[in-house]
């Protein structure tokens, strides 16, 4: 495990930290009991804009395989087994069944966040009380069945690594506005509102190369002024290769300060783990940047969330 550089122990100060929590804040921005939050940045207008932009008929996955494999960033791994196999009877035709299990908050397995997984001083995306919102049998505000008709629009790439000349970035990186400005200038790309952004940051390419460890104490990511320039943009979702939380947190107290501005300040939806590999070596293929993004979360009255297979469409 490397040491930090002083690029990556920079520290936001609490008090910096809640001032821009307030400035980048969408509560009552789409009326008091909004809980779609910046998916309502993602007009029809836009998503029929994207669409447009289908060219080659190519598509990428940008899920990981399910891991049911106990490892350091694999504390729940998923359980899949064999449920039912046709040697068992002698009727036609005969079937095979399966069962699938998991815990997919965490580090390995492909999935959206929804608002009211993540809450800030007791508070979820517009004010709402997360104790009284969110109990034993679910979420009442904000969970995934906001996003149960899909999530489509234009995908964009910003590739850090890439940009930088090298493979990955070191856990620890806290990437800042200024890079990722100059990653879509030099990618010829501009954020939109409603646009659906994707950071990569080699954290699988350095896990096969190097093996698993645990990103929740050590992560590449951005830093937290990053959300004040997603803000202005008014994207719509957030996604990375790892959970967009730089670790250790640079904000005394506060251990996932993006998830806190995304979520709970702006409303915004997370895409975590995603499998931006195969994403990257096609768009440096093709030398494009942006596609149609498909996001699709399983309807899961009161879930915090849903495991995902994002597809692109270039």
């Amino acid at each position: 495990m490397s040491t930090l550089s002083a690029e990556t122990s920079e520290s936001f100060d609490r008090r910096e930290f809640d001032r821009l929590f307030e400035e980048v804040k969408n509560w009552g921005r789409w009326g008091s009991e909004d809980a779609r939050g910046a998916l309502n940045h993602l007009t029809p207008a836009r998503v029929a804009a994207a669409a447009a932009g289908v060219r080659e008929g190519r598509t990428v996955s940008l899920a990981h395989d399910l891991d049911t494999v106990a490892g350091p960033d694999n504390h729940k791994p998923a359980l899949h087994y064999m449920s039912q196999c046709s040697d068992i009877d002698d009727i036609e035709p005969r079937v095979n069944m399966d069962f699938l299990g998991m815990d997919f908050h965490g580090k390995s397995i492909t999935h959206l966040d929804a608002l009211c997984h993540c809450n800030y001083q007791g508070k979820l995306f517009n004010g709402v009380s997360s104790a009284e919102a969110v109990t034993s049998g679910g979420s009442a505000f904000g969970s995934v069945m906001s996003a149960s008709s899909g999530i489509i629009g234009r995908g964009v790439l910003l590739d850090v690594p890439r940009s930088r000349g090298v493979e990955w970035l070191d856990p620890g990186t806290a990437v800042h506005p200024e890079e990722l400005q100059r990653v879509a200038a030099e990618e010829g790309v501009q954020l939109s509102q409603g646009d659906i952004v994707l950071v990569r940051t080699g954290a699988r390419r350095r896990r096969a190369a190097l093996g698993p460890w645990d990103p929740s104490n050590f992560s590449a990511g951005l830093f937290p002024t990053v959300m004040r320039w997603l803000h202005q943009h008014e994207i719509a979702v957030l996604g990375g290769d790892a959970d967009s939380d730089a670790r250790p947190s640079p904000v005394d107290g506060v251990t996932s300060p993006i998830h806190a501005l995304a979520l709970t300040a702006m409303g915004l939806h997370l895409v975590d783990n995603v499998n931006l590999e195969p994403l990257a070596a096609t768009c440096a293929e093709l030398n494009r940047w942006e596609f149609l993004c498909v996001l699709a979360p399983l309807r899961v009255p009161g879930g915090t969330g849903s495991p995902l297979n994002p597809i692109a469409i270039f």
